[in-house]
């Protein structure tokens, strides 16, 4: 019967995994356009203090930095507590599976 059951349910898996890379990968270019913004915010910095720019300029782009940054932050958040959601239900799934399968060895 398992081996039934690994057969019906592989193209189901395949298209998870495609699922997961695909969110894996939007999960990193995140994580990548937040390191690039703390980079700029630094140039800024540094712009600033050597007298580059102006303190009105230096906050206006600022402001739009850390929004930015305020943004993805809270996209991750989001996306990490669906992630522990989902994790949560997948664990209650293999116990009910997990004692499924002990019910089923007992019979």
């Amino acid at each position: 019967m398992l081996i039934i059951d690994d057969i019906l349910l592989f193209p189901i898996r395949g298209i998870m995994r495609v699922f997961k890379e695909v969110y894996n990968a939007a999960k990193q270019e995140m994580s990548d356009e937040a390191d690039a913004i703390t980079a700029e915010l630094s140039e800024l910095y540094m712009m600033l203090e050597t007298g580059q720019i102006s303190e009105i300029e230096f906050n206006s782009r600022e402001r739009v930095l850390l929004d930015k940054m305020d943004m993805i932050q809270a996209e991750e958040s989001r996306i990490t507590d669906k992630d522990e959601e989902e994790t949560d239900e997948e664990e209650i799934d293999d116990e009910e599976n997990n004692e499924d399968s002990e019910d089923d060895e007992e019979d």
